[in-house]
């Protein structure tokens, strides 16, 4: 800012970058930095809201950065989709909540070592970190809305830049930092911190507890019956779950405990059972249509989940089909229309073998069906998403020939974001749906019929997703996230 030299800038002295071959040494230095620069915000924040604001000195931290630079084109294990660089050159990114992702960072930077055989630079970054995020951890501080306060929030501290919290990195727009650096990782860190604030809003939960699987829902109904799986699974020693939360934050960990909820629900609740590894399974209900479905998918995107599921309902469009039915999704017809200035239409949505078989292979323990005999209940195509909920209204003369040509088996307003804001982000994704109406058939969701069906199969649909995601959690990382999901220039980390 061209006024700044008027200004003294008060910043943290934290030394110089240091060089580590160790992760865990690498990580327990990145924490010591991001601390120090949001307590040193906190500080001077809450001092100047208690002694008004100095009228010559502006108060900045930055965010840690991780640095690594190597000259040589390292031959790495081809079958890894990640942990490597692609080319001689310096790569960085800057690094937000350390604590958060302590596991995350320390096999990131242990692969980029291991596999490059050079040391990793860790030292402050030249991007500041904004007031509001460096306070969000501590709730005895409140940022007042833009004149609300006794002194003008921008001139004494930083508040988020949209420069440093857009998508240019996973969107693919060759996005380089200004000193030509390569970014080492898919969000930076404003990105993430915007993200991270918008799960706590939309989610009413802290992201520190989600889980690395996560299932998305379209019904209230599924969080019931998650809720009844989740006291059934503490209630066993053996299941590696260890706690339950609920919308609000309210955990628990005997299953006979009582749950109490907020007042007023938040536009997503969101449920976690958790496992001390992190590897416990998350459940969004993410209510209908494509709107939400991205937001929810773009904030959970920077948690940097193993996978995500569609588990909801969906219209059967073959007239062999039955109420209760399932849909693997094996293609996508996206008519959302929200995620087309992100990723075209154009774009292929593949299905990812390994989402795949787990799935099927669910659906059989769960129903006792193997092979041929799985078609009567199940049918793997082509799913639409649409985002108009009463398109059957409109004269179904295009819409029908549309469905017609492009073999789809089921319709809803979803499953198509989440697959295509995954294959955006890097997330290994999936959708297996319910048949619970069939409009071009005549059988349109009514209540009766609604309450028949979702007894009877709510409760099967769910614990197809939870044991698939069981199942995707015992497989090996590298093999988990294909390189189907990696474009010509990636980052190294996941």
């Amino acid at each position: 800012m061209a006024y700044e030299h008027l200004l003294k800038i008060a910043t943290p002295d934290q030394g110089a970058p240091k060089r580590f071959t160790d992760a865990g040494e690498a990580v327990a230095h990145l924490q010591r930095l991001y601390r120090e620069a949001a307590q040193f915000l906190c500080d001077r924040f809450s001092d100047t809201l208690k002694n008004g604001a100095p009228g010559d000195t502006r108060f900045r931290a930055f965010y840690p950065e991780i640095r690594i630079t190597t000259t040589s084109y390292a031959v790495t294990d081809s079958r890894l989709s990640f942990g490597h660089v692609a080319e001689p050159g310096t790569y960085a990114t800057t690094i937000t909540r350390p604590d958060l992702f302590g596991n995350y960072l320390r096999q990131q930077i242990g692969l980029l070592v291991k596999n490059h055989g050079v040391a990793v630079e860790i030292g402050p970054s030249t991007t500041p970190i904004p007031v509001h995020f460096a306070v969000a951890n501590d709730s005895s501080i409140t940022v007042p809305q833009e004149g609300a306060g006794e002194f003008t929030l921008r001139d004494v501290f930083d508040v988020p830049d949209l420069s440093t919290t857009n998508d240019d990195i996973v969107n693919g727009l060759g996005f380089t930092y200004d000193d030509g650096a390569h970014p080492l990782a898919p969000f930076t860190a404003q990105r993430v911190d915007y993200s991270l604030a918008r799960l706590s809003h939309y989610t009413a939960t802290d992201p520190s507890h989600f889980q690395n699987h996560v299932l998305f829902t379209n019904y209230q109904f599924y969080v019931d019956e998650f809720e009844a799986y989740a006291r059934a699974a503490l209630a066993d020693p053996a299941s590696g779950y260890t706690s339950f939360v609920a919308t609000g934050n309210v955990e628990i960990t005997d299953p006979e405990a009582p749950l109490s909820y907020p007042q007023k629900m938040p536009q997503m609740p969101t449920y976690h059972l958790k496992r001390e590894d992190g590897n416990g399974i998350t459940l969004v209900n993410i209510g209908v249509g494509p709107s939400n479905a991205k937001t929810a998918t773009d904030h959970i995107a920077v948690l940097r989940p193993h996978a995500w599921l569609m588990v909801g309902h969906c219209a059967g469009l073959r007239n062999s089909q039955r109420l209760g039915d399932f849909v693997l999704a094996h293609a996508y017809l996206r008519e959302d229309k929200v995620l087309d200035d992100d990723l075209p239409v154009w774009v292929p949505v593949p299905a990812l073998a390994e989402i795949q078989v787990a799935l099927e292979t669910a659906v059989a323990h769960v129903t006792e069906l193997e092979g041929f005999e799985l078609k009567r209940i199940m049918r793997t195509g082509t799913v639409a998403s649409l985002d108009n909920r009463n398109w059957e209204l409109r004269d179904q003369t295009g819409p029908v020939q549309r469905l017609s040509q492009s073999r789809a088996v089921a319709l809803d307003m979803e499953s198509a974001t989440i697959a295509a804001n995954g294959f955006r982000f890097r997330v290994p994704y999936g959708t297996l749906l319910c048949v619970s109406d069939k409009p071009l058939h005549g059988e349109l969701k009514l209540p009766g019929m609604a309450s028949a069906f979702y007894k009877t199969q709510v409760s099967r649909h769910l614990l197809i997703g939870i044991r698939a995601m069981e199942a995707l959690r015992d497989m090996p990382l590298e093999r988990l996230h294909s390189r189907k999901l990696r474009s010509f220039e990636e980052t190294a980390f996941l």
